[in-house]
């Protein structure tokens, strides 16, 4: 699990595409965020 997203009072667990560490967070804690939007790069 990369990171929990809450979405109308429910918690979703986001996971991984593939393997790798994560090299950049894009997005800070309490941003909106959109359906498809980049979280993280992985490398």
């Amino acid at each position: 699990t990369l990171c929990i997203i809450e979405a109308m009072k429910l918690l979703n667990e986001i996971e991984a595409e593939r393997a790798g560490t994560v090299k950049a967070i894009l997005i800070e804690n309490g941003q909106p965020v959109e359906f498809g939007e980049p979280l993280f790069i992985i490398g």
